[in-house]
Parts: structure tokens; C-alpha cells; sequence
């Protein structure tokens, strides 16, 4: 099998490190693209892959082909690589909010496509990702994709039309871990805490508790009783941030980023 990641940018350069780094694909099953020369020269350096500028030549030399563009940039992409594509080959798209027909419609033949929404810790192998397939997808194309991505951490199947919201929800996400991560650790310097050890402590508490949920199969609802003992501490700060609408606004957080989600597919 070789791959063409076509974007070699933000997601797509974290993917294609990962592919390497996890050994899910050797150098010379991979080609990747970018914008300009120069940054292609770095990337062949840096990964030793083939990296050039020439997206068409990437697609004809590939079995699956991952655009990692922007999702206004998709139509044009597809449309320009379009004479490489053949129904033997998997497109896997990672723009938010490009739908699979469009890209089937923009193919110009009856291909697998399938849309998938990786997250950032993609970088540590710790990513989820969901995909939902097109019209013409296999089985057996789909399991391609489902060890292509369970390389970066879980994958799951959706249909097409939760897609949004899972951009809304592991898409944004990170970024609102992050801001708790961060108010956690502010919080425990103002009660006197080193703010490298705030970090830290702050940082795996949330891992721990992300782990807690996926390996014991919990509800978060039993999880968080268990640590909030009567008349305890736990339950004082829980108060403050039920009165603070931390809930509240984390829910109205992700329903926000899946309406922009859904703005963005319809242009």
C-alpha cells in the first residue's frame, strides 16, 4: 500500500510523522505534498518521505490518497487530481465538513471515499478519530481506514450525519481541555502552588480522569461520586462550579462549534 498525503500541514504533517513513527507505513510507502519547495525540501529532510508540490503526480503514484486541506481548498484539490483517480483507490478526506458526495460528485467516478475527524494528539498516538463512509466505500476500504487511524490512537464509525458534531465535540475539544487544564493550574498557583508543579498536577489529573472513564467504563456521574465525599472538599468546589455554569457553558461550547461545523459545509 502507499499513501499520498495531499497537505502536508498542520493535521496532515501530524499524521504523516505519526504513520513513521508508529511504523505503520516505511518511508517509501509515502508521498506527501505541500505549497511551496522549500518547505517540501525541509519535510524530505526532516522525515526522509518524497515531499513535492505536485499533488496530481502524488495521487497517480498512491492506493489511498489523504487530502489534508483546508475544506474550501477540497473542491479544487479533487478536481485537479481527478485524471489519477480510479474506483481501486481510497480517498480519505480530513476537512471539516466536506461531505463525502460532494467529493464523490467531484471525483468524477465511483470510488471509496470516506471522511474521517482526527484530533490533535494525533501527535502522541492518542488521538480519536470518527469516520463515516460514502456511496461507494468497502468494507474492506473501511478497514483500512480503521488501522490507518487506530495507529494514532481509537477510531470509531459514525454516520455522516453526526459528523458535525463530532467536530464540535473531539475536533474543538483539545482546546477546551486546554483552557481547563490551564484555569486549574492558574488556580493552584494562587493557593500557593509552584506553577511547574500546578501544571503537572493539573495536567494528569485530567489524564487520569480521561482514563478512569475509558478503561473502567464508568459513568462520569459514578466517577465524580466517588471522589466527592460528604460534607468533604470535593463537593464545596463542585458548588462553585455548578454556580459558576461551568456545564452550562462546556455544553453550549461544543453546540456552538458544531453550528460553525455545519456554516462551513454549506459555504
Amino acid at each position: 500500500m502507499r499513501v499520498a498525503v495531499l497537505g502536508a500541514g498542520k493535521m496532515g504533517g501530524i499524521l504523516l510523522q505519526a504513520f513513521l513513527k508508529n511504523n505503520l507505513l516505511a518511508a517509501d510507502q509515502i508521498v506527501a505534498t505541500v505549497q511551496h519547495p522549500e518547505r517540501a525540501q525541509a519535510l524530505s529532510a526532516q522525515f526522509g518521505v518524497e515531499v513535492g508540490i505536485d499533488n496530481l503526480a502524488a495521487a497517480e503514484q498512491a492506493d489511498v490518497i489523504l487530502l489534508g486541506v483546508k475544506p474550501i481548498q477540497v473542491p479544487a484539490l479533487v478536481n485537479l487530481i481527478r485524471p489519477a483517480l480510479t474506483p481501486q483507490k481510497l480517498l480519505i478526506s480530513i476537512a471539516a465538513s466536506v461531505k463525502t458526495r460532494s467529493i464523490e460528485d467531484a471525483a468524477g467516478c465511483d470510488l471509496g471515499v470516506i471522511r474521517a475527524m482526527p484530533n490533535t494528539p494525533a501527535m502522541i498516538s492518542a488521538a480519536v478519530t470518527a469516520l463515516c463512509a460514502g456511496r461507494f466505500t468497502t468494507p474492506e476500504q473501511m478497514a483500512i481506514a480503521m488501522r490507518i487511524f487506530q495507529t494514532v490512537g481509537r477510531a470509531v464509525v459514525v454516520d455522516e450525519k453526526h459528523m458535525d458534531a463530532v467536530t464540535g465535540l473531539s475536533g474543538s475539544g483539545p482546546a477546551f481541555l486546554y483552557i481547563i487544564i490551564e484555569a486549574l493550574a492558574e488556580a493552584g498557583v494562587n493557593v500557593g502552588l509552584p506553577r511547574d508543579v500546578a501544571t503537572l498536577l493539573a495536567a494528569q489529573t485530567t489524564l487520569g480522569s480521561a482514563r478512569m472513564v475509558l478503561e473502567t467504563g464508568y459513568h462520569p456521574a459514578l466517577l465524580k461520586d466517588a471522589v466527592t465525599t460528604p460534607a468533604g472538599c470535593t463537593v464545596d468546589g463542585i458548588l462553585e462550579l455548578e454556580e459558576g455554569g461551568l456545564r452550562v457553558t462546556l455544553i453550549k461550547a461544543v453546540k456552538r462549534a458544531t453550528q460553525r461545523a455545519k456554516e462551513l459545509a454549506n459555504g
